[in-house]
């Protein structure tokens, strides 16, 4: 589909099955559909997903709740994904959702009204065990640059220092001097690739181990 008007014939052939008379652009409004006495329903189209679509859809719940957005379905992982935040963002706003795929078939992904989601109290621990980890404040000023510092990258860091300051060193030695138990882990997975074994449980600092402390110099510097 290539026009907004390429939506128009299949989401008009839907809200006609269920009974309503359709027009198109009848004042702002894309669609209009009204059934009887009940509160007319409106939708609003877009080829993708933009921030114009939500601006115009919210303006019409000043109309009538039964406000919908319309757009073509996308295609993809990162359209999938694309489709599922913007869906969330709907349920948010009270707004429906609809989406046409290339063919004309028509799928009403949620309807127009209250949304309240459930609080996931799983991810909230989650969330305040990473907090009481992190030291410091290593994300401001600017330290993005090279990506968001995270508890177990601070850990890494502080395993890095050491072995640039010790040399090779043995895991559990390592884990006593900088307090991360995990060390010998850390440095047997070496996500980063910052950590060389030299010894059954003897581990050396990398060239990327030595780039990722210059790096990270701000972040490391706010953890200390």
């Amino acid at each position: 589909m290539d026009r907004e008007q390429d939506l128009y014939p299949p989401i008009k052939a839907l809200l006609e099955r269920q009974g309503y008379t359709v027009k198109g652009e009848v004042g702002a409004a894309d669609i209009v559909a009204v059934r009887g006495d009940e509160a007319p329903v409106i939708v609003e189209l877009k080829l993708r997903f933009a921030l114009a679509l939500f601006h115009q859809a919210i303006t019409r719940l000043r109309i009538t709740d039964q406000v919908y957005v319309a757009v073509c379905k996308p295609k993809g992982r990162t359209a999938r994904r694309a489709l599922k935040d913007n869906l969330n963002l709907c349920r948010r706003l009270g707004l429906g959702l609809i989406t046409v795929r290339p063919d004309g078939r028509v799928e009403v992904h949620c309807d127009p009204g209250p949304y309240a989601p459930r609080k996931d109290k799983a991810k909230a621990a989650r969330l305040l065990r990473e907090f009481d980890r992190l030291q410091g404040d290593p994300n401001a000023g600017g330290a993005t640059r090279y990506g968001i510092v995270t508890a177990y990258r601070q850990d890494a860091l502080k395993c890095a220092a050491h072995l640039a300051e010790h040399g090779a060193t043995k895991g559990s030695d390592v884990a006593k001097a900088t307090c991360v138990d995990a060390a010998t882990r850390l440095m047997r997975e070496n996500h980063y690739g910052w950590f060389d074994k030299v010894d059954k449980g003897v581990y050396a600092l990398s060239k990327a181990g030595q780039d990722g402390l210059k790096h990270w110099a701000y972040s490391w510097e706010q953890s200390e």
